[in-house]
């Protein structure tokens, strides 16, 4: 999942992300944790619905909605965070992405028709997990890229498939990065399932090392590479050494 080149509103605390019509799954993300860090009861109220308040005709009577001058200090602050959440999510979507969601009446019917309009029906967003699933399964790192690279073609898929809800475990990706590997670093590998608990080894840790080492092997390979320039030299210049010896003796003759 690719994140867009430039997305200035990304830098502010205070404004909420904002979606342009491209990378949804990562404007979803982002979305999630904004919210979660103004107020996680305003990510109850999209996920579950808003708080409305109710009450009893009689005691034994069914709940119908309380009018407004019934509402207590309680339903007041509620109703307001419903407010403040709706707020959020129209405040992160431009004027197209609002039509789409305009005849909306809860932030609950916003956050559905937007994951339903980008990340298609229920058969459509198992469709895409199933492709990922394979191109997750099919990932190889290549003898000519480097561990970054790697790293962010592998992060994309897993993050395409996170925003999806198909999470997997940080074992499984640990296993996975040293599963995928090239044969050249399979001794690289093996000193890391001996000397590491793989159980607690996070992904930070393993990519960190798999950096040193990839470092270390071009240090390494350089300073071969400058030997045997060196020695090919030498190699020369005793061969010049040689012809001019052997020239001095032709003319001595």
């Amino acid at each position: 999942m690719a994140a867009p080149p430039n997305f200035e509103e990304g830098q502010s605390t205070y404004r909420p992300p904002r979606f342009n019509v491209q990378y949804y799954g990562w404007w979803k993300t982002r979305m999630h944790d904004f919210i979660m860090a103004k107020d996680s009861e305003l990510w109850d109220i999209i996920c579950d619905g808003p708080h409305v308040p109710m009450k009893k005709l009689e005691e034994t009577g069914p709940m119908v909605l309380k009018d407004r001058k019934e509402y207590s200090d309680i339903d007041r602050k509620a109703v307001e965070k419903n407010y403040r959440a709706k707020k959020i999510l129209v405040g992160g979507i431009g004027p197209d992405e609002y039509n789409r969601v305009s005849a909306c009446d809860t932030d609950k019917e916003i956050w559905e028709a937007l994951q339903t309009a980008h990340e298609g029906t229920t058969q459509v967003k198992q469709s895409k997990i199933d492709m990922l699933a394979i191109e997750y399964e099919l990932v190889k790192m290549k003898d000519d890229e480097s561990i970054q690279d790697m790293h962010t073609r592998f992060t994309s898929i897993i993050n395409e498939l996170h925003s999806l809800g198909d999470v997997i475990t940080r074992n499984k990706l640990i296993r996975k990065i040293l599963s995928v590997l090239p044969g050249s670093r399979e001794s690289k590998v093996n000193s890391i399932t001996e000397a590491k608990d793989l159980q607690t080894l996070t992904m930070d840790e393993l990519i960190g090392n798999l950096k040193k080492y990839e470092m270390k092997r071009k240090k390494d390979n350089e300073r071969r590479e400058s030997k045997k320039e060196n020695n090919l030299v030498l190699k020369d210049e005793s061969s010049d050494s040689s012809d001019e010896d052997s020239d001095m003796t032709y003319l001595t003759k």
